[in-house]
């Protein structure tokens, strides 16, 4: 049975950049579980996933568009730094959560403190990065096992 649309999967994985940083791992875990095309996972991920059986393990190489999508310029915020709190010590490189208009939160970096403005970047920090991914289907959460009779 070869995992299709709609199936619920359970694979292990080791994520990297190109360079061969690892940024997630499902090593010494649980198997990671989501239901294939359900819009989950990154496409290029979603995608690989496909056409694979029950221990099967693959390299999946995921160009950004199809991972975290492009870096976006317009996701640099100017914040008022007359809007953070006195007692905050903001630093470059610190990651900090604001909320969108809905009230849903939105990771950033602090990149800039300028003495009006805090300059923040809301991209993915994966964002505008080719992923490499090994993958291991581990289990079709469901299948029937297949059973060959004479």
């Amino acid at each position: 049975m070869e995992a299709k649309t709609g199936d619920k999967v359970r694979v292990h994985y080791t994520g990297r950049l190109i360079d061969g940083t690892i940024f997630d791992s499902s090593e010494g875990r649980d198997p990671l579980e989501f239901t294939v095309g359900a819009g989950q996972m990154i496409k290029g991920f979603d995608a690989g996933v496909q056409g694979m059986r029950v221990g099967d393990t693959k390299t999946l190489q995921i160009a950004a568009a199809e991972a975290y999508g492009e870096r976006d310029e317009d996701a640099i915020i100017e914040f008022p730094a007359e809007n953070v709190p006195s007692d905050m010590k903001l630093e470059p490189g610190m990651q900090l959560s604001l909320r969108n208009q809905y009230g849903q939160p939105v990771p950033v970096v602090v990149l800039e403190i300028r003495e009006e403005l805090i300059i923040m970047d809301a991209n993915h920090t994966l964002a505008g990065k080719e992923l490499v991914f090994d993958v291991e289907l581990v289990e079709i959460v469901g299948a029937k096992p297949l059973i060959i009779t004479p």
